[in-house]
């Protein structure tokens, strides 16, 4: 009939109660049930909330576990997550756990950095000397820590600077540049 084949595109075997049973080498056989019923469709590539998985006899178009997923890497690991959820570690929340952020353009929770401290002031200096003017500066760095684990975010270097009171006339007193 014209519906069996109309539901029976790119096929090897087709069952007119059930469609598809068995697809092309390259199509994946996706199955969804209605009540008691399985519906079997090839297809190029899978719906949003199912992956592909390639077999030696048939690939298949497999559901994600997660509802909340909409597409998935494998039947556990979430790429994407629908609206209204954040994705985490390859999985979906409505807020994002502790310890990180919700990035709204991405729909991603990122951990938070962790800093190490701030290092110790600099030296006064003025002009790279040390000795010389009443006023300079002084600098520290907050780096993060080499042995951050691996899965925090890395935090930029952070410096600050501001101004301090020079200690030390240079020897032979203060030169000015003519």
């Amino acid at each position: 009939s014209a519906s069996l084949l109309e539901n029976c595109t790119g096929c090897v075997l087709c069952s007119e109660d059930n469609g598809c049973i068995t697809c092309h080498h390259r199509l994946f056989l996706l199955i969804w049930r209605d009540g008691i019923r399985q519906y079997g469709m090839c297809v190029h590539t899978c719906p949003p909330g199912y992956f592909g998985v390639r077999g030696l006899e048939v690939n298949r178009c497999t559901k994600c576990r997660s509802p909340s997923c909409e597409s998935c890497f494998s039947r556990d690991f979430c790429m994407k997550c629908k609206d209204k959820f954040y994705l985490y570690k390859g999985q979906c929340f409505r807020q994002c756990p502790p310890g990180t952020t919700a990035q709204l353009g991405t729909r991603e929770c990122q951990e938070t950095c962790e800093p190490g401290p701030w290092s110790e002031w600099s030296a006064c200096t003025h002009e790279s000397r040390t000795c010389g003017c009443k006023w300079g500066v002084e600098t520290r760095v907050r780096e993060v820590p080499e042995a951050a684990r691996e899965e925090r975010t890395a935090c930029p270097a952070q410096q600050e600077t501001r101004r301090c009171r020079m200690k030390k006339h240079c020897p032979g007193g203060e030169r000015h540049a003519a």
